[in-house]
């Protein structure tokens, strides 16, 4: 298949072919009618309205009469604005006439069209005093385009007459020219056939210029796609988010702003506003993210600061020009002048992000540097081109212009240097967040190997099987709430039949309280043979655990048992265990590694045999359903009056709605002659 832009020079012999049948000329015409031009010859081809309009500013319907004596209104040309002939930053009504008169050629086409490559702002076609078309509204209650792509009208039957043309400019923003204003292209006039051939040109040739910007975009497009569906994979990668914020703004704005969709000023303006601001935001924190500069409190302070007032002055100023073109337009203008003010110079947080990077001197790998400088480079072309138009039409600054113009031309494409800057960091940020990606998950690979050696320590610390204890039958069950946990307990065997039961909770969920997890069952199993009694056992572990948790610290509960009976029980800050339907009363306490200080106090007791001990972490209690309900002392008061073992209290916790890691342990009783019986659920990870 041949390329589009191979058919232009056939397309363009046609075209010429076509307007090279007619031509004109104008002519003077007696008082009362301003200079007539003559077309000569008007067969299948089409003419350009060159030569002098009759112009006049202002308003008055009667000016649309083809009688009308327009010979002492002033003359300016169509190929050029009001505003580059002498009407510098006019804006309001004006009225266009041109006196025409037509020979045409046998067998020449029997109607007429017009094509007008575009007027600012809006307008309405008068022919022969009868309204043929128009583009936008006029006021009373403007409405007009961002873009207007060139419209063709149907005249009717060929004949000679006036054209009349009445326009309305809006009022000028804070970033247009003053040589703003009517027609910016002569108008060509012609047969339906040549008319239609001639846009077609036009379009061809609007295409041809653009297949770089749309390439581009198109390319900006799908790197935003792959983005987003990375980050919604792992919403921890706030690069992955901000670079598709970025790279989905600029072919959103495309669409607002230059395909020739005519968009009412007022909705484009409204819409490209935050769109042109979450480009900009996004590609500060993407430079942020990629500097390593996130981890300095006080620099994100100030960029916080920074973009919320950013963010308020672009969105206020988007909302004040929507109002452009109402009643409110003069307040309107002002607004927009002053807002422009405001956020112009907050867009150079680039070089604030640069100097902080070298200052803070962060080792960085090429590829970031590389997007530091490309997003510098771009931002400041943009700030900069921002900056210099903004009351151009006063200053008569040329540095904009200057910016515009076209390092080269690529197969008709313009690359100016805002486009060639874009390009270059587009492709530099694919390729450091491609490098970041793969350090991301290197870091990842790292981290959940460290949970798996965890998780692996922790089944190790955790009794597989169960020592029997004698006298007593115990079922016990694991439940973490990640996929490591905080919870542990152990049941040591000690010379003369005694049977220590340990039970604890450590503050704080995952990798952390594994940790500490790891650190209270060695010391346990370090100290229990020297001190074997509960409240012994937890003052030593109380002095070996201060200051070095970290700021947290640990519940427990010790329980020690003989094969008579006869039990010890004492809690550092635990909940108290079940005997039987009952809470045992114990004093309070406070948790492991709170105060040095801490002394425990043991309760002893003497249990029957059917007598049924339960011991829990909070995890239990704590459940909580999707209601936000608890679950409560009330169902676990029942739970245990049931006698229910630690298996099935567990899994009723869980399917209530398990919030934090859950441990049972029960213990009942047995008679005299009976054999001890252990079973133990393993730990398993939620799903």
């Amino acid at each position: 298949m041949r390329p589009l832009w191979s058919l232009f020079p056939c397309v363009t012999l046609v075209v010429c072919v076509a307007l090279g049948t007619a031509r004109s000329r104008a002519m003077e015409t007696p008082a009362g009618s301003g200079q007539t031009h003559v077309i000569d010859g008007l067969g299948n081809g089409a003419a350009p309205l060159g030569g002098a309009w009759e112009f006049h500013l202002g308003d008055d319907p009667g000016w649309v009469s083809p009688s009308l004596d327009d010979s002492q209104w002033p003359r300016i040309t169509a190929d050029r604005t009001w505003g580059a002939q002498g009407y510098y930053a006019y804006t309001g009504f004006a009225w266009y006439r041109y006196h025409l008169a037509i020979n045409p050629v046998s067998g020449g086409p029997k109607d007429l069209a017009l094509l007008i490559p575009g007027i600012g702002d809006c307008y309405e076609l008068y022919w022969n005093g009868i309204l043929v078309g128009k583009n936008g509204k006029l006021p009373p209650n403007p409405t007009w385009y961002t873009t207007q792509p060139p419209q063709t009208f149907g005249l009717g039957h060929l004949q000679s007459g006036v054209l009349a043309v009445r326009v309305w400019k809006a009022l000028l923003s804070s970033n247009d020219h003053g040589d703003v204003g009517g027609f910016e292209a002569m108008p060509v006039l012609g047969g339906p056939d040549a008319i239609a051939a001639h846009k077609a040109q036009i379009d061809f040739r609007w295409l041809r210029g653009r297949q770089f910007d749309f390439g581009l975009n198109s390319l900006y497009a799908l790197v935003a796609f792959l983005s987003l569906l990375a980050w919604s994979r792992d919403r921890k990668q706030w690069l992955l988010l901000c670079m598709a914020g970025y790279t989905l703004s600029q072919p959103v704005g495309l669409l607002l702003a230059n395909l020739r969709i005519q968009w009412p000023y007022s909705v484009s303006v409204g819409l490209l506003q935050p769109v042109l601001m979450i480009r900009d935001i996004s590609l500060w924190f993407l430079l942020l993210l990629l500097l390593k500069l996130e981890e300095s409190p006080r620099l994100m302070r100030v960029v916080r600061v920074w973009v919320w007032s950013f963010a308020a002055a672009f969105i206020l100023d988007g909302i004040v020009s929507t109002a452009w073109g109402s009643a409110w337009s003069a307040q309107v203008q002002i607004a927009d002048a002053i807002l422009t003010m405001i956020y112009t110079p907050l867009e150079v947080l680039p070089i604030v992000l640069v100097i902080a990077a070298v200052v803070q001197r962060k080792r960085l790998d090429s590829a970031r540097w590389i997007v530091a400088i490309c997003a510098f480079t771009s931002e400041m072309i943009s700030a900069v081109r921002n900056a210099a138009v903004q009351f151009v039409r006063y200053t008569h600054w040329t540095l904009a212009d200057k910016l515009n113009e076209p390092l080269f031309v690529l197969n008709g494409n313009s690359i100016t240097p805002r486009v060639f800057a874009n390009t270059l960091l587009l492709l530099s940020v694919i390729y450091a967040v491609y490098r970041y990606s793969i350090e991301y998950r290197r870091q990842q690979a790292a981290l959940e190997q460290e949970f798996k050696n965890a998780q692996e320590l922790q089944q190790v610390l955790i009794p597989e099987t169960l020592p029997s204890v004698p006298g007593f039958t115990v079922t016990s069950a694991y439940r973490p709430a990640q996929q490591v946990g905080g919870d542990f307990f152990q049941i040591i065997s000690l010379e003369g039949g005694s049977t220590l039961v340990v039970l604890g909770d450590v503050s704080g969920k995952g990798l952390k309280a594994a940790m500490a997890v790891s650190l209270i069952v060695g010391a346990v199993r370090a100290l229990a043979d020297d001190y074997p009694t509960p409240a012994g056992l937890l003052t030593q572990l109380n002095r070996r655990l201060h200051g070095r948790l970290q700021g947290g610290f640990a519940t427990c509960l010790i329980l020690l048992l003989d094969a008579d009976g006869t039990c010890a029980l004492a809690s550092a800050g635990h909940p108290a265990p079940y005997l039987n339907k009952q809470e045992i009363e114990l004093p309070g306490a406070l948790p492991l590694g709170a105060s040095l200080s801490t002394a425990y106090i043991q309760k002893e007791f003497t249990v029957g045999p059917g007598d049924h001990f339960a011991l829990y972490t909070d995890g239990l209690l704590e459940a909580r359903s999707n209601t936000g309900e608890l679950y409560g002392f009330e169902r676990l008061e029942g739970l245990f009056d049931a006698r229910t073992n630690a298996t099935d209290a567990t899994e009723a916790a869980v399917n209530f709605g398990q919030d934090d890691d859950i441990t049972v342990l029960t213990l009942t009783r047995l008679a005299s002659g009976e054999e001890p019986v252990a079973l133990h659920v393993s730990p398993s990870l939620p799903n």
